[in-house]
């Protein structure tokens, strides 16, 4: 028997009653959900490991979407390397022709899903220190709990800039019911925080459920650091070093914690490799029980060859972006990471060219050719990436090192390029930006490196812009304006403290 209770906690936050809630398993027996307060709950180990799982479950509140969209699309059209088929998405729409603005649906559900989830850590933090139970499993919790809230604010604050900094469990009475907003470098400096004591948690090295791990710890503040490097802190030297240094304590630990790049592209949407390999850290997805969501966004427009009724045709890359690999990529063969065919659904020996280059390396095949439940997993950091942390930032330490070269050209081989050598220091950084380009599309990753590096990719040439003044390959041209998404209308109308960011 599964007894689910929801643990409903009022914390208001800028005028918006947050709910939260904790599925909890046969161990809570038949407890009245009605009897249960924040208070009382929090009694033992059973109440600590609900209260994590809460934290985590936010982790998926942006993934979905069908016809109007959906939330992770935000930041993929703010790189101007998307397109879409989808007329009635506006949301979607008004970023992609730089046109968008604080009522934008898209930006409230990243706003409240990424401070439920600070709310969901906050109480965890504050309530599982009281708890009687093995001290060693109490410090991994708040370990995995202070992991995830610098998650959260990390995306936060990327987003929105100056941001509220809230630490605290929320009630009517608490002094953070209205709260300004702290400085980004304050956001940091917390979020740099929580992470050091996640590394002396006693994290696993490994976890094939997908919990917090202590190399995923290591991987996003070796992501954080190179942040802080680049704008809008310009750290520079210091946190470049940093960052440098925490990724090479992953590459040097690759074997304990059980990373490698995949050897073939169709690993990174194969439901049988979650939380392996190449899968740092993941948003967990169970076909039939918790399916994820994002597959009805991916197919092309109405083109039949999916067992989903919504095929909505949402995002697809731009041509002039695929036209901007180099000749060869395994990247753009069919079916690696992008695909321009597919079989009809009414007939499997008959394929349909789609008319656009979509998003593979996100589709499940067995979810499209017969359940309509997706299996597959959301991959927030791979180890690609922290490759490419690595390569970039010890690059601005000392210029191009053996190591970095190592890592760089480990992605260019599995992709088939030749090897790259004796690069100047800033052709070695644009190599590494262009790799990231093309390795990391539509993860959710581009835009943020545009903001940091100050830089947009130039398709038709393959050089680097200077982000403000940087041109989309159909026309609009990125403004100061765009370094940040507004803060949402109903968050400024609510809280009178919060100072929208400029030019919304």
């Amino acid at each position: 028997m599964k007894t689910h209770i929801k643990n409903k906690l009022q914390a208001i936050f800028t005028g918006t009653l947050l709910l939260f809630s904790a599925s909890c398993s046969d161990f809570l027996g038949e407890t009245d959900p009605s009897n249960i307060t924040a208070d009382s709950y929090y009694q033992t180990a059973e109440h600590a490991q609900a209260a994590i799982t809460a934290v985590y479950s936010n982790l998926k509140d942006i993934r979905g979407g069908s016809y109007g969209g959906g939330p992770w699309l935000m930041a993929e059209f703010a790189t101007g390397l998307a397109d879409s088929d989808l007329g009635q998405a506006d949301n979607s729409n008004i970023i992609r022709n730089l046109n968008n603005n604080s009522d934008n649906a898209y930006g409230l559900a990243h706003w409240r899903s990424n401070y439920e989830g600070i709310a969901n850590a906050n109480l965890a933090i504050a309530k599982i220190p009281g708890i009687q139970m093995n001290e060693e499993l109490k410090k991994k919790y708040l370990g995995e709990a202070k992991f995830l809230r610098a998650h959260y604010y990390y995306q936060l604050v990327r987003l929105f800039g100056k941001v509220p900094l809230i630490l605290d469990p929320i009630d009517l009475a608490s002094k953070d019911l209205y709260p300004t907003q702290a400085s980004e470098e304050e956001v940091y400096t917390q979020i740099v925080k929580d992470l050091i004591e996640a590394e002396g948690a006693g994290l696993p090295a490994k976890d094939p459920a997908g919990k917090v791990t202590s190399g995923a710890v290591k991987t996003l503040l070796s992501s954080v650091y190179l942040t802080m490097a680049g704008y809008p802190l310009q750290k520079g030297a210091t946190h470049y070093k940093l960052a440098a240094d925490k990724a090479k304590e992953v590459i040097d630990n690759a074997v304990t914690y059980g990373y490698s790049l995949f050897p073939s592209y169709d690993d990174l949407h194969n439901p049988a490799k979650k939380n392996i390999g190449e899968n740092i850290f993941m948003v967990q997805y169970k076909t039939l029980t918790a399916p994820s969501n994002w597959q009805p966004l991916i197919i092309p427009y109405n083109m039949n060859i999916s067992a989903y009724s919504d095929q909505t045709g949402a995002i697809y890359a731009n041509l002039d972006f695929i036209k901007s690999y180099e000749t060869g990529d395994k990247r753009i063969e069919e079916k690696a990471f992008y695909f321009t065919e597919y079989t009809l659904k009414t007939d499997r020996s008959k394929k349909v060219n789609l008319g656009g280059y979509f998003l593979y390396k996100h589709f499940d095949i067995q979810a499209n050719l017969l359940s309509a439940s997706a299996d597959l997993n959301w991959s927030l950091y791979r180890y690609a990436e922290l490759l490419l942390i690595y390569s970039e930032a010890s690059n601005e330490v000392s210029g191009p090192t053996a190591l970095g070269y190592e890592v760089l050209n480990a992605i260019r081989s599995r992709a088939g390029l030749t090897a790259h050598t004796g690069l100047s220091q800033n052709e070695f950084r644009e190599a590494v930006w262009r790799e990231k380009w093309h390795e990391l599309s539509y993860e959710a990753v581009t835009w943020f490196d545009m903001v940091r590096a100050r830089k947009g990719f130039n398709v038709s040439n393959g050089t680097f812009d200077d982000f403000v003044g940087h041109q989309f390959a159909y026309g609009p041209t990125l403004t100061a304006r765009e370094l940040l998404f507004p803060i949402p209308t109903s968050e400024v109308r609510n809280n009178t403290n919060l100072i929208q960011n400029p030019g919304y």
